[in-house]
C-alpha cells in the first residue's frame, strides 16, 4: 500500500473525525465559557489583583492572578456576560453578517484560484470540497505548519497527477507568501509603525516582524526559483525525504513526483502573464476578504472612521505574522491575545475585546472544524474510485 492509499485508510479516516469534532466542540465550548476579571468601581467586586504569576502586569484571562476579596475592585465576567451587556442594534446584526459574508467571499476567492491553477479541471463541487478540507488541515494544524501538506493529498485525491498537486500548493504558497510582501511595504508606506504595534514591549515585537517578514520574504524567493527556474530542487528535496527508514521503499514514487513537478514546472512557465495576474487578483481577494472580517467584527461593536478601518487592516499584518509563528492548531490562544493587544487602543474595554476576538474566531476558525468534519465522509466516498 503507498502512502497515500495508507493516509486515506478507513480507521485512519474515522480517527480524524473523531479527533476532530472532539477538538472542535472542547476549543468552542473554551472559548465561550472561559472567565475573565474586569475592574470595576472599589468596593463593588468580588476580587483583588494580587500578581500571583509574578509578572508585574494584571492578567485578566490567569485566576492565579486574582485572590477572592469582599468588596474588591475586580469580578469575574464571561463572554457571554460581555455581550449581555451590548446594546444589539440593527447595525450590529448587519455588521456581523458582513463578516460571514466576507468569510463566503475569502473561500470564494480560494476555490477561484484552485479552479485557476488546475485550468478548470476542478468544477465548483469539487473546488469546494478541497478548499473545506484544506482549511479543516488548517484549523487543526499549527500556524507554522498549515494545511499545505494535506492539499496535496487531496487535490491528488481530485484526480490530479501528485507532482502537479505539489507544484499547485507552492504555487499557491508562493502567491499567499507574495501578497504579504507586496502589501506590507504600501501599510508602512501610510501607517507609522508606531501605530501598528501595541506600546508595551513594541521594539521587540517591531524586531520580531521584521525578522518575520525577512524568513517570509526568502521563503517566497525560495519558491520562486523552486516552481519557475529550478524545479529539480523539489525532486531533490524529496528524494531526501524519502531516504527517511519508514519511507525508504517507496522512493521510487518520489522520482515521479520530481518528473511531474518538473513538467508542470514547464507548464507554468508556458502560462501568459494574464494568467498569474487572475491567480494574484484571486489571492488578493481571499486575503483583503480575510482581513475585512475583524473589521465588520469592530465596526458592529464600535464607532470607527475610514481612517481607523485602515489602520485596522494594516494592523492585521502584524496579527497575521503572529498567527502564523504560533505552534498551536490555527494559532489558538496566541491569535486571540494579539487581537486584544493589537486592537485595544479603539475605546473597547478589555472584556469586550475577548468577546469580539472570541466571536471572530467563532466565525472565521471554529466553523471549518465542523464543516470539514462533516464534508470528509462525503469526500471520501465521492473520490473512492
Amino acid at each position: 500500500m503507498t502512502p497515500i492509499k495508507s493516509a486515506f485508510s478507513a480507521w485512519k479516516i474515522g480517527l480524524a473525525i473523531g479527533i476532530g469534532l472532539l477538538i472542535s466542540s472542547w476549543m468552542v465550548y473554551r472559548a465561550v465559557t472561559k472567565v475573565n476579571f474586569v475592574k470595576v468601581a472599589d468596593g463593588q467586586g468580588t476580587h483583588s489583583w494580587v500578581d500571583g504569576n509574578q509578572n508585574s502586569e494584571i492578567d485578566i484571562h490567569d485566576s492565579e492572578d486574582f485572590k477572592s476579596t469582599p468588596k474588591g475592585n475586580y469580578a469575574q465576567q464571561t463572554i457571554s456576560d460581555a455581550f449581555n451587556q451590548i446594546e444589539w442594534t440593527n447595525s450590529t446584526w448587519w455588521w456581523l453578517i458582513g463578516a460571514l459574508l466576507f468569510m463566503v467571499g475569502r473561500d470564494f476567492f480560494y476555490m477561484l484560484r484552485i479552479r485557476l491553477l488546475t485550468k478548470n479541471k476542478l468544477g465548483w463541487k469539487a473546488a469546494f470540497y478541497v478548499i473545506m478540507l484544506w482549511e479543516f488541515a488548517s484549523a487543526l494544524s499549527p500556524g507554522v505548519v498549515g494545511g499545505a501538506a494535506v492539499a496535496m493529498f487531496i487535490l491528488n485525491r481530485e484526480t490530479i497527477p501528485f507532482g502537479k498537486a505539489t507544484a499547485i500548493v507552492i504555487i499557491t504558497t508562493f502567491m499567499d507568501n507574495l501578497f504579504y510582501v507586496v502589501m506590507i511595504p504600501f501599510v508602512f508606506l501610510f501607517i507609522h509603525h508606531s501605530e501598528l504595534f501595541p506600546i508595551q514591549g513594541s521594539q521587540a515585537l517591531v524586531w520580531w516582524f521584521w525578522i518575520g517578514y525577512a524568513v517570509i520574504f526568502s521563503i517566497c524567493l525560495l519558491l520562486y526559483l523552486t516552481i519557475f527556474w529550478y524545479p529539480k530542487l523539489a525532486t531533490r528535496f524529496l528524494l531526501f525525504i524519502f531516504r527517511l527508514p519508514f519511507l525508504k521503499r517507496w522512493s521510487f514514487i518520489a522520482k515521479e513526483w520530481g518528473k511531474d513537478i518538473e513538467i508542470a514546472s514547464e507548464e507554468f512557465k508556458q502560462e501568459k502573464r494574464s494568467h498569474w495576474i487572475k491567480v494574484f487578483f484571486a489571492t488578493f481577494g481571499s486575503w483583503i476578504s480575510r482581513y475585512l472580517v475583524i473589521n465588520a467584527i469592530l465596526n458592529a461593536f464600535l464607532d470607527l472612521g475610514f481612517l481607523e478601518n485602515m489602520k485596522i487592516l494594516g494592523k492585521q499584518f502584524v496579527l497575521w505574522l503572529f498567527m502564523l509563528v504560533t505552534p498551536t492548531p490555527g494559532g489558538s490562544g496566541v491569535a486571540e491575545y494579539a487581537f486584544g493587544e493589537l486592537l485595544a487602543d479603539f475605546g473597547a474595554s478589555a472584556i469586550l475585546l475577548v468577546g469580539m476576538a472570541i466571536l471572530w474566531r467563532l466565525i472565521s476558525y471554529f466553523p471549518y472544524l465542523f464543516i470539514g468534519a462533516i464534508v470528509l465522509p462525503a469526500w471520501i466516498r465521492r473520490t473512492k474510485k
